[in-house]
């Protein structure tokens, strides 16, 4: 399955089906690119946590010296209802230790219930309500 670029039709390489894809497809990628296919590969994980029929990653950023890593997961469920939520993680380097559990983290954050509350949200102006979820704050707090 190739993944087309509408405009100027630009092909991109597949997306992994599951995160044991991910070094298979991506031989020799740098950090940040298995860092994100990473995210993508875990969108089943993702429904199955939220007890969603569907999800869709739309979003996966990796972390850097000066920037947060960030995913953005739309969830579909059975009653055609979708849910379109964002995460932020913590900044530094993707291939860090504390990095490979962003996809786990988010899991983990979307079987505990979805909680929404004041001390994990954080303003975020590229969220589509204007909101994240910060699993690092989440987790301090849990």
């Amino acid at each position: 399955m190739e993944t087309m670029h509408a405009a100027g039709r630009r092909r991109l390489p597949p997306v992994p089906r599951s995160a044991r894809d991910v070094d298979a497809a991506l031989p020799h990628p740098d950090l940040a690119q298995r860092f994100v296919a990473r995210l993508r590969s875990a969108a089943a994980d993702f429904a199955a946590a939220a007890g969603a029929e569907s999800a869709v990653v739309r979003e996966a950023v990796p972390p850097a010296r000066h920037r947060r890593a960030r995913c953005r997961v739309v969830l579909r469920y059975p009653d055609g209802r979708e849910v379109d939520l964002s995460f932020l993680g913590p900044a530094g380097e993707p291939g860090s230790p504390s990095r490979h559990g962003f996809d786990r983290q988010i899991r983990r954050w979307l079987g505990a219930g979805q909680v929404l509350a004041d001390s994990w949200l954080v303003p975020d102006p590229d969220a589509p309500d204007g909101v994240a979820v910060d699993v690092s704050a989440w987790l301090a707090a849990a």
